[in-house]
């Protein structure tokens, strides 16, 4: 049923190659700032689907199925080609803020599995304040992450003379700081879910 809450969504996933492709340079900033505004514009759209189904009445299951794989879809992509790029390194720790982006792609994994699990049997995980909180996290810290890409370029992953100061790359140290957040606030919902699921396996 492609009602038009349906084709956002549907434009979201179309819009994530597109994505990746812009993201695909660390040294084109260019392409970073558009990489940015689509990142906004899919954004925007996964607000304006969810909101136009309810207030139209017109909540489908296909809609249901398509958003959280949206989602899902965009966040695993732009974490990778991000850290493929080296925008997931930083100064002081280097390659360790990795970690945070494994800790978000195997809880998103973790919890499309018990859903799919606890489906058949008719139990319902609702989406808690904590898991909207950490959904906050995670987009804004991959937002800042794109845009310092476009303000500062590929960041420094030392804090030898030549890199400048801290300062000169805050909006990248934003997302992941952020980043860090969202990763802190995944292992906590996720163990809030998996405690529902564990009632229910024999």
């Amino acid at each position: 049923m492609l009602t038009l809450p349906n084709i956002l969504t549907l434009s979201r996933i179309l819009a994530v190659p597109l994505l990746a492709f812009f993201l695909w340079w660390p040294d084109w900033r260019l392409g970073y700032a558009i990489g940015f505004v689509l990142y906004s514009l899919i954004g925007i759209t996964d607000y304006l689907d969810g909101y136009l189904a309810r207030a139209q009445g017109t909540v489908s299951k296909l809609g249901q199925f398509l958003d959280p794989i949206a989602d899902k879809i965009m966040v695993a992509s732009v974490i990778l080609v991000l850290t493929a790029q080296g925008f997931l390194r930083g100064p002081y720790v280097g390659d360790l803020h990795v970690i945070a982006g494994l800790i978000i792609l195997i809880r998103e994994i973790a919890v499309s599995g018990l859903r799919e699990f606890l489906g058949p049997l008719k139990v319902s995980v609702p989406v808690s304040k904590l898991a909207k909180w950490k959904t906050t996290f995670q987009l804004l810290s991959l937002g800042a992450l794109i845009l310092g890409g476009a303000v500062h370029g590929v960041p420094c992953h030392s804090v030898a003379a030549d890199c400048g100061t801290l300062a000169d790359q805050w909006i990248h140290l934003v997302g992941l700081a952020s980043l860090w957040g969202a990763a802190v606030l995944t292992v906590i919902t996720g163990w809030d879910y998996l405690r529902v699921g564990l009632k229910h396996m024999d």
